[in-house]
């Protein structure tokens, strides 16, 4: 290989993956009535998210890998738990710390909205030819690694990894 091309491929990939942020960012706006994530912002969802990777999670550790203040993540946690999609609990390591876990109403709204997500998705998908499916697998999964190497406490926001270990992902169906 040419010394000069594995920039341009990596330009290439760059510009590929901001193409698909963006088509992604349309895609989830035009869904918004179907695939709503009211009651709760953006900010909590990911909130949502890191509680259900890292269970019984306290607000220091929280804070640390949304890189928010303290008392942003406190009132974040407080809508939440208003909503009754969090709990807060005295830490058993240490009485001066409180512990986030999600309740059965919180992992009921994530499977709910992670549900109708990937229906959504299985639709645009589905009439892609196989070859590019699995493309698009084996790229995502190429792409997420590198996210995750390159910020391992901020790349883990996906709902697949918990604890630093990738879970087993649910396989898209590629022969549909």
């Amino acid at each position: 290989m040419h010394p000069a091309a594995a920039p341009r491929r990596s330009l290439a990939a760059a510009g590929a993956a901001r193409e698909v942020v963006e088509l992604l960012e349309v895609l989830w706006e035009r869904g918004r009535d179907s695939v709503s994530t009211a009651p709760v912002s953006a900010s909590q969802l990911r909130v949502l998210y890191i509680l259900d990777r890292d269970e019984g999670i306290n607000l220091r550790t929280l804070g640390e890998v949304l890189g928010a203040a303290p008392s942003s993540v406190s009132r974040l946690c407080d809508r939440l738990q208003g909503l009754g999609f969090v709990e807060r609990s005295a830490s058993p390591a240490s009485r001066r710390e409180v512990e986030i876990r999600l309740t059965d109403r919180g992992e009921a709204y994530l499977a709910d909205l992670r549900a109708r997500r990937e229906e959504a998705l299985l639709m645009a998908i589905g009439t892609m030819p196989s070859a590019a499916r699995q493309a698009l697998a084996d790229g995502l999964a190429g792409f997420r690694i590198a996210v995750e190497e390159a910020d391992p406490l901020r790349g883990r926001v996906g709902p697949y990894v918990r604890s630093g270990q990738p879970d087993q992902v649910p396989a898209v169906p590629l022969d549909r």
